[in-house]
């Protein structure tokens, strides 16, 4: 298989997923269709930010789309999400920096506790995209471009909602130095772009 070119920073002895191959990976590991799509979502969310930080859009992207890859296999045993992963994507030799920022995404049973910039927006990005994918259902249209920054702002204020969205996590964007209303932006915008890819 050609290998596509990329722009990741790393040793030349690492042999890396390109995009499509790590979709297949995905793919081959993820069954149900909203774990697929909050994927998809989470990897539009950590290409954002990245963007907005000057940061590797590609590994931050790839690290979002990755960061589930387990989560079929462990709902039944949460203290291995993350660990898991580490065992299915170890032999593709991804940078350790992506194994890391899976793990630490969570943290809580891991032990893996998030350190960079990339690792504590993999967090926020994990739990806001289902806050923004459920101010979109909640649109007459069901559609995310209908949704408007100040709907964001007022549905994460209101904590009955979307409740599975953990206000904390969210809330780590400002460790990163992006404000809470800017992040609501960036997410809501990158949400948007994918949001066919999403059906929403």
């Amino acid at each position: 298989m050609n290998r596509q070119p990329h722009t990741w920073k790393y040793p030349s002895k690492w042999s890396v997923l390109n995009r499509e191959e790590a979709l297949e990976l995905v793919k081959s590991n993820v069954k149900r269709r909203n774990v697929f799509l909050h994927m998809i979502a989470v990897e539009a969310l950590m290409k954002a930010v990245a963007e907005h930080l000057g940061d590797d859009k590609a590994l931050w992207g790839i690290t979002g789309l990755l960061h589930d890859i387990d989560y079929e296999r462990t709902a039944d045993a949460f203290e291995k999400h993350g660990l898991l992963a580490q065992e299915i994507l170890d032999e593709k030799m991804l940078p350790q920096v992506v194994l890391r920022a899976i793990k630490a995404h969570n943290h809580e049973n891991t032990g893996v506790m998030p350190e960079t910039r990339m690792e504590k927006a993999l967090i926020s990005a994990d739990a806001v995209s289902g806050l923004i994918i459920a101010c979109a259902l909640v649109m007459p249209s069901k559609k995310a471009r209908d949704v408007e920054l100040k709907t964001v702002e007022k549905k994460f204020k209101d904590k009955d909602f979307a409740r599975g969205a953990d206000r904390q996590r969210i809330l780590m964007c400002e460790e990163i130095g992006i404000p809470r209303e800017e992040f609501f932006l960036i997410a809501l915008r990158a949400i948007q772009s994918v949001g066919q890819d999403l059906g929403i």
